[in-house]
């Protein structure tokens, strides 16, 4: 499967939108705050402290991350969103997008990045794939979005 890996355009963001609410991960609350994230984005790319990516399969947007350098730091970025069409996951869409990032990333002068995660049953997949993509562990936070839901955050260095 060849994957496009492009900077998300305005036209983009319905697809987007529909890949979020098909992820059950995402509560409701979480997709506003994507889809804010998302349209400060396409008002002012340069200016809005993010990067968005789609990753077109097939003629259509099969999955899309966000990123951004933190500031404040030097070379620490986090990926803020990131998701696949659930039909399309295990195809290696998620990869080629995180690779993409980065090597971008490396490109920046990027030190270390940073992906903050769930700790629920249902992120189980996810924490997964970021430790096969060589994330580690670097801190839990017990109880953080909720009594029992910890805040994992996962880190890989580059220098």
């Amino acid at each position: 499967m060849k994957v496009d890996i492009r900077k998300m355009c305005r036209g983009d963001k319905a697809a987007v939108m529909k890949i979020l609410r098909a992820t059950p991960e995402f509560l409701p609350a979480e997709i506003l705050i994507a889809e804010e994230i998302i349209d400060c984005y396409s008002e002012d790319p340069s200016g809005s402290g993010y990067i968005i990516l789609v990753a077109p399969v097939d003629g259509f947007i099969a999955g899309y991350i966000c990123y951004g350098p933190v500031p404040l730091t030097e070379g620490t970025f986090d990926v803020y969103w990131m998701a696949v069409a659930p039909q399309l996951k295990g195809r290696g869409i998620g990869r080629a997008m995180l690779t993409l990032v980065e090597n971008e990333i490396v490109g920046e002068a990027g030190r270390m990045i940073l992906i903050e995660t769930s700790s629920k049953p249902n992120y189980e997949k996810t924490r997964g794939f970021y430790q096969l993509q060589g994330y580690l562990v670097v801190c839990q936070i017990p109880d953080f979005y909720a009594p029992g839901d910890d805040k994992v955050v996962f880190q890989k260095r580059f220098r």
